[in-house]
């Protein structure tokens, strides 16, 4: 005899669920684990960096002193100018959509896909001592090239792209509504961007700042082309490694971690519980 099809549903659905639910322990076993393993694989650099066996000796030469002090005073002087000259740019591409807002956002990207040495290259073809700009540059005492003046250049291409691209979408998450409620009310211009904008995007514009201290500080490839000396954190960091091997810049290294990372777990840390 024939078992009618509505006798074997029931069967069916029994099977589906038993089978979803096999699914979901597994998922909530394996996502825990998952999680683990990346927070480990993300740390493990840090345990290399403390049971590291060149601890053995901590001494920083003049040198290395230098190249804190360079790294710290020119990152902080491209961070100041990042956030004056890029915020209205970022607010520019935020509020504007159109062809030339398309071109000025490919502009700010185009730094950002080019590989740092080839940016270095470009950026000492252009404002090196041979070059027209140059050397116009140099004849009024401005000379971009091993300097302290071309750290900070180099650091600006480097962090400024990443800067204008993370606050845009910052501020972009501002809503025009307020704004235009504010206008009608007399607030526009300076005191409408710092009354009302800058204080709805402050933590999309501090995690910026955290982004753009980061590139500021940490760039080599540019640094190595266009200001080797004086030398910066990144370049003394390699000069040492070539010299003395990778176990003896740990000390060095370490340095370098608590000149980088501070500010930007600071920032962030803190716009993360900012009130909305």
């Amino acid at each position: 005899m024939k078992v009618p099809t509505t006798y074997a549903r029931p069967r069916h659905h029994a099977r589906g669920r038993l089978f979803l639910r096999v699914l979901l322990s597994i998922y909530q076993f394996v996502l825990p684990a998952g999680i683990l393993l990346a927070l480990g694989f993300l740390t493990v650099p840090l345990f290399g960096l403390l049971t590291s066996s060149g601890w053995s000796s901590i001494n920083l030469s003049g040198d290395d002193t230098r190249a804190i002090v360079t790294s710290l005073f020119g990152a902080l002087t491209a961070l100041i100018l990042i956030a004056l000259s890029g915020t209205p740019v970022a607010l520019y591409l935020a509020r504007r959509n159109t062809r030339l807002s398309a071109l000025a956002e490919a502009l700010v990207l185009i730094p950002m896909l080019m590989p740092t040495l080839a940016i270095g290259i470009l950026l000492a073809a252009f404002y090196g001592p041979a070059a027209p700009v140059g050397a116009a540059l140099a004849r009024i005492g401005l000379l971009l090239t091993n300097t302290p003046a071309a750290f900070v250049l180099a650091a600006l291409y480097a962090a400024l792209p990443t800067y204008i691209i993370a606050a845009r979408a910052a501020l972009a998450q501002v809503p025009s509504e307020l704004e235009d409620v504010s206008r009608t009310l007399g607030v526009a211009g300076p005191k409408l961007f710092f009354r009302v904008t800058l204080p709805l995007a402050q933590r999309g514009l501090a995690a910026a700042l955290a982004l753009a201290w980061v590139r500021a500080i940490g760039e080599f490839g540019i640094v190595l082309i266009i200001a080797y000396f004086p030398q910066g954190l990144p370049v003394r960091l390699w000069v040492d490694l070539q010299d003395q091997g990778i176990t003896a810049v740990f000390p060095l290294l370490a340095v370098f971690l608590v000149v980088a990372l501070p500010l930007p777990l600071w920032l962030g840390l803190r716009s993360r519980h900012a009130p909305q």
